[in-house]
């Protein structure tokens, strides 16, 4: 009868299993930081769609005057599903006289009123005389 020899030892080195470990690892850790992206995603979305029906509100009633807007800015509060949103319009000349650039940018009411909040939403257009 011949002795049994092994040739190689079957299973895995430690080292192996560390390097799969720490593959693992920062494959679940990639998988982590996007999820997070999407919770904040979802959590930033409805603001976002109130803010646009505020935005879109002052500039409809910009073109229901059926005038052309006078330049300078102004600031209001819209409030959308409870909650309120700060408004603010600026309207530019441009170089044609019979058209405005409006801007309209809105930020969460809730936060601070310095200058370096958070614009939520900025949206601008061009208004004509006609």
């Amino acid at each position: 009868m011949k002795p049994i020899t092994r040739r190689g030892a079957n299973g895995f080195s430690l080292i192996e299993v560390l390097v799969a470990i720490g593959m693992v690892a920062l494959a679940l850790m990639a998988g982590m930081a996007v999820s997070m992206t999407l919770i904040r995603f979802t959590e930033r979305e409805p603001a976002l769609l109130l803010a646009q029906l505020c935005a879109q509100n002052d500039l409809v009633r910009l073109r229901l005057r059926h005038q052309l807007p006078e330049g300078g800015e102004s600031a209001s509060t819209c409030t959308q599903a409870g909650r309120d949103f700060n408004v603010r319009l600026s309207v530019m000349a441009s170089p044609n006289p019979d058209f405005r650039l409006v801007i309209t940018q809105v930020q969460a009411a809730d936060a601070s009123t310095d200058e370096t909040q958070q614009v939520l939403l900025s949206l601008s257009t061009v208004m004509g005389r006609y």
